[in-house]
């Protein structure tokens, strides 16, 4: 979803592939040496994990990421921050949470991170160049995820990610993919 939205913001051309379920950790390890998804190929440009290839689709249009040296460089610490400092933390957390831990030892952590981030966006309305960038996509995506959303009381991050997942792009990106998924369950006769 993440490569796809930001294909939508800058306007790239793409196609979307699908790699079976079954024998899914063996099946593409070519591509992929942990078996997991996305990969991106791009000309002679064969990458994976999805930071990686965000930040390579973010090179290609000053629609994701600024030209200027401190606008640019700022977007790539952004990037990395919500993989690192943001996502590191919410996906174990989630993780606990569904699993049904009656006692999360994640949820301090999640709280101060949290904590932190909706004081930086007290302070502005994007991460970076007071616009839109890849940095907004992938904090955004990170924060979307219903259980993160909905723990604690983040008023500045709330509207945050009802901004982001507002554009257009977004819409149609999550759009096309839940398609791309159902046309996939039907192949194999999900309902």
């Amino acid at each position: 979803m993440r490569l796809r939205w930001a294909c939508e913001e800058a306007g790239l051309a793409y196609t979307v592939e699908s790699v079976p379920f079954e024998d899914r950790e063996t099946n593409h390890l070519d591509r992929q040496p942990f078996g997991q998804i996305p990969f991106l190929t791009d000309g002679d440009v064969k990458i994976f994990e999805s930071g990686a290839c965000l930040l390579h689709l973010a090179r290609k249009s000053e629609k994701l990421m600024p030209r200027e040296p401190v606008a640019e460089a700022e977007t790539a610490q952004w990037i990395f921050s919500a993989l690192n400092s943001i996502e590191m933390v919410a996906v174990p957390w989630w993780f606990l949470e569904i699993s049904g831990v009656k006692d999360n030892i994640l949820t301090g952590w999640m709280e101060k991170r949290l904590g932190q981030l909706e004081d930086v966006l007290r302070e502005r309305e994007w991460l970076v160049a007071d616009r839109f960038t890849a940095a907004d996509l992938l904090m955004a995506d990170v924060l979307r995820v219903p259980k993160v959303r909905a723990f604690g009381n983040r008023p500045v991050a709330e509207a945050y990610v009802t901004r982001v997942t507002d554009r257009p792009a977004f819409k149609k990106a999550r759009a096309d993919q839940l398609a791309h998924f159902a046309a996939g369950d039907a192949r194999h006769g999900k309902k």
